[in-house]
């Protein structure tokens, strides 16, 4: 079993499967504690090529393309990106045989020994994360901001693995970890300080045969905790709320409709317009919600989340509020590209299910034409039917999935389809009015069309760019 003696892996046989950048950052870690790193894709070395460059290849032993489960034949311990289904036959093997199998986020987790900080949900992750780590940041603190979101967590643990070589402290004082459901599947030891679920829609229904299962791999972020540690929940959330029967960690609620129950250590609400916090054992106000930059009531709430977990690691209020009033957002969420003519273009490329289209709807105030589609990933497109009708002056639709969709709006028919992006811009610019948005929020995965979300965010952003003055 790894732990955080670092001998422990030294000679181990160990498998990496899958050579994203989780699964990059993993072989690292490995080798610096002196294990005998194997890595294991299915795909082959010219389609690798780029992540491949990254490694230390003479220490390294690669086994690709079709024959890629034969390196786990000898493996005495398995680690997993989060892309890899945990249910793949060949992993089951090798559970059988008495060898743990455990993700890369398990695995770094066990190098570190500063507090770590983690979220999960459907929708908010990346932007709630980086607010947290923008006002511990601000407070002074070391901090490390990564996990599903930009650096793998096995960076920081690498880190700190070198600097416990060397007989020093780890270098952070904290770590932020966006965590996903799929890294949360496998695993065994991860023990965040601070743990919440942000909220639970309907997403991944390809890689999980129904919602429950998907809620019980969110509720693992709360698996290892104890009562010296803090679990926040979204009490507005009919699946989250109940979960909190089930936590050994001090209870924590945030809510923009409710009171805090009596069952609560303490907690964030909205009151009328002001964002008010229990944390700290007296209420006080942290600011309204109209200071907070970024717009739409799920921002609200995670700018309520990022405030509590704050104010658990000490920062003051004034160094929330001015975080809260300056943050733009993130990249691809909700983010204003340009004006043009009096129509404003939006790149929500992060809107990947169809929850997140939803908010991102209606947190615009003024006619939309909205650019949709992608690869499907399960979801139940009739939903977005009756916020399009109220809407969406016009819908444009990109990728596999657009017939789905198409065929979902029932009794909406200001419909266009397009063959590329580029085309779907064009068509947007050239119908819509002043006062219109055009809005980029595919309720669907990007991997059809696009590298990944960011990529199908970056091009959208750079045909906006080049429409004509």
């Amino acid at each position: 079993m790894v732990t955080k003696d670092i001998t422990q892996l030294t000679g181990a046989r160990v498998t990496v499967v899958g050579l994203a950048r989780s699964g990059a950052a993993a072989v690292r870690l490995l080798q610096e504690a002196g294990a005998l790193v194997t890595v294991a894709d299915r795909k082959d070395r010219g389609e690798l090529f780029g992540v491949l460059d990254s490694l230390d290849q003479a220490a390294t032993r690669l086994v690709l393309g079709n024959n890629y489960e034969s390196a786990l034949d000898q493996a005495d311990l398995v680690v997993i990106s989060p892309g890899v289904p945990y249910r793949l036959e060949a992993l089951e093997r090798v559970r059988r045989r008495g060898t743990k199998v455990i993700s890369e986020l398990d695995l770094a987790s066990r190098f570190l020994s500063a507090p770590i900080l983690a979220l999960t949900g459907t929708n908010g992750k990346s932007t709630t994360v980086t607010l947290i780590g923008k006002m511990l940041q601000e407070s002074g603190k070391r901090i490390f901001v990564g996990g599903n979101l930009g650096t793998a967590i096995s960076e920081a643990a690498v880190q700190s693995l070198r600097a416990m070589k060397m007989g020093r402290p780890c270098p952070y004082d904290a770590l932020v970890v966006e965590v996903s459901s799929f890294q949360l599947e496998t695993i065994e030891q991860f023990h965040p300080w601070i743990a919440a679920i942000l909220n639970v829609t309907m997403d991944h229904q390809d890689r999980y045969e129904s919602i429950d299962e998907y809620v019980a791999a969110k509720n693992r972020i709360f698996e290892n905790q104890t009562p010296s540690d803090y679990a926040l929940l979204n009490l507005d959330d009919l699946r989250v709320a109940p979960l909190r029967r089930s936590a050994r960690a001090n209870l924590l609620g945030f809510t923009r409709t409710k009171t805090l129950p009596s069952d609560l250590t303490g907690g964030t609400y909205l009151d009328r317009d002001r964002i008010m916090t229990t944390i700290g054992g007296r209420t006080r106000e942290i600011c309204t919600r109209s200071e907070v930059k970024i717009i739409g009531d799920h921002n609200t709430e995670n700018a309520m989340v990022a405030a509590t977990y704050a104010l658990l690691s000490g920062c003051s209020l004034d160094i929330i509020r001015r975080v809260l009033s300056e943050f733009p957002g993130l990249e691809h969420a909700l983010e204003v590209v340009r004006e043009w003519r009096g129509v404003r273009f939006i790149n929500d490329s992060k809107g990947t299910n169809v929850d997140a289209t939803l908010k991102a709807l209606e947190s615009i105030d003024q006619p939309i034409w909205l650019i949709a589609g992608g690869r499907d990933k399960g979801g139940d497109f009739s939903r977005l039917a009756p916020t399009i009708h109220r809407k969406v002056k016009r819908l444009i639709l990109i990728g596999e999935a657009a017939p789905l969709i198409a065929k979902a709006m029932e009794g909406y028919h200001a419909i266009e389809r397009a063959g590329t992006l580029r085309d779907a811009v064009e068509l947007a610019a050239s119908g819509a009015s002043a006062g219109d948005g055009v809005l980029l929020s595919p309720a669907c995965a990007s991997f059809d069309m696009f590298v990944d979300y960011q990529d199908r965010g970056r091009q959208f952003k750079t045909l906006v760019r080049s429409l004509p003055a």
